[in-house]
């Protein structure tokens, strides 16, 4: 097993399990190789008042597990029934692929790729909300 390697720029800041971590002055790798581990950039996290719309509410709710603030099985239903959601809108081959993805990692316990695949949405969703604004 290989394990999740994470890239840090300087000065970074990351969350796993529950413990923020800080990068040094240089750029560093960090080979993580336990199993399950709960890992969460905070530049990617999503701030509860940035959570309104669909999709970054979906994401924030995977995001709650990788925090350490809900467990995975609390999640899980209410994390499903918004991409289920979600998809009645982003309807595109494309889009729906990154669904399944997203789902297929919420039921397999990997809320880190489920998250990763979700933001993808996020600028598909900035358009649709641009183009319905006059």
């Amino acid at each position: 097993m290989s394990g999740l390697v994470i890239r840090l720029a300087p000065h970074e800041r990351v969350l796993l399990n529950g413990a923020v971590i800080e990068n040094g002055d240089r750029r560093a790798s960090l080979s993580i190789k336990t199993p399950n581990a709960n890992v969460l950039r905070l530049r990617d996290a999503i701030h509860p008042e940035q959570a309104n719309t669909p999709v970054r509410r979906t994401c924030y709710l995977a995001q709650m597990v990788l925090s350490g603030d809900s467990t995975a099985a609390e999640i899980e239903k209410p994390l499903l029934r918004a991409i289920e959601q979600i998809s009645q809108v982003f309807t595109d081959q494309d889009s729906r692929r990154i669904l399944n993805t997203a789902s297929d990692r919420i039921l397999e316990g990997d809320h880190y790729a489920a998250l990763k695949a979700l933001r993808l949405l996020l600028p598909r969703e900035a358009r649709l909300f641009a183009a319905r604004t006059p």
